[in-house]
């Protein structure tokens, strides 16, 4: 895969880190040198992937104070690095994010990790505020995590336009589709909200198979290890290994 790829949902609680964490693993584990950007201000990859936040992040180089190779962090996974957030999750000034965010560096962050050869996978807060926008004017693709709830069929065509919103303005990003996540095979619910959900887009906006909600995702993400890495033979990590790969041919 290349370029940079914007992970982004409409609202919080759908797998959308966790998404973010496991693509960019799975991208890693087939050889794909990535690199993992946390620009959620909660910044909770850290989490998921078992790391500190010290030494600084994505707020530090946008302020200047530290250099690319300052920030990039390795993982327990060869192929895998990651930018945290900074001290922006431990202090909570997320108006001065915000208005960090806006800054040229953020497209330069990007530019510079591409040049050195990584796949970037960038995790964001959750709406389409002005961090998302910036994301997204930086970005190349976005990929759309969505839950199997009923809140899904509202949420889809309000993410859907405001992802087309940023397309119209920014005509190197494009959207690669939506993946369902936190999937229930047993719950009748979810079941039918993935039948509408189909049944409303052009299939080639929907990735398959939905991400099942497993035990083992949670445990791993408690671990601070990708559950791609820790249970691969999950359900869940085959499925993020097949958006993984599905991606990898989109994009190579």
């Amino acid at each position: 895969m290349r370029g940079t790829l914007a992970v982004v949902s409409q609202k919080g609680g759908v797998g959308k880190t966790t998404t973010a964490i496991n693509v960019a693993a799975a991208l890693a584990r087939r050889g794909v040198r990535t690199l993992l950007v946390d620009a959620d201000p909660q910044g909770a990859v850290r989490f998921g992937l078992g790391l500190n936040n010290d030494g600084g992040g994505i707020v530090e180089y946008l302020m200047g104070a530290k250099d690319f190779h300052d920030i990039v962090r390795p993982t327990s996974l060869a192929y895998l690095s990651a930018v945290v957030t900074g001290s922006v999750a431990d202090t909570g000034d997320h108006a001065a994010y915000h208005q960090l965010i806006a800054s040229p560096r953020l497209r330069e962050l990007f530019r510079t990790a591409t040049e050195r050869g990584y796949a970037v996978v960038v995790d964001t807060p959750p709406g389409l505020g002005p961090i998302v926008q910036a994301v997204l004017a930086a970005s190349d693709r976005v990929i759309v995590p969505l839950q199997c709830e009923p809140l899904a069929l509202q949420t889809t065509s309000q993410i859907l336009k405001g992802i087309r919103d940023a397309i119209s303005r920014h005509g190197n990003l494009r959207l690669e589709g939506i993946v369902l996540t936190l999937y229930d095979e047993e719950s009748e619910i979810c079941r039918k909200i993935a039948e509408r959900v189909r049944a409303q887009l052009p299939p080639q906006l929907l990735f398959d198979p939905p991400v099942p909600r497993t035990m083992a995702t949670v445990e791993a993400f408690a671990a601070g290890q990708p559950v791609v890495l820790r249970t691969p033979d999950d359900a869940a990590s085959v499925a993020y290994g097949t958006l993984a790969e599905a991606l990898s041919r989109r994009t190579s």
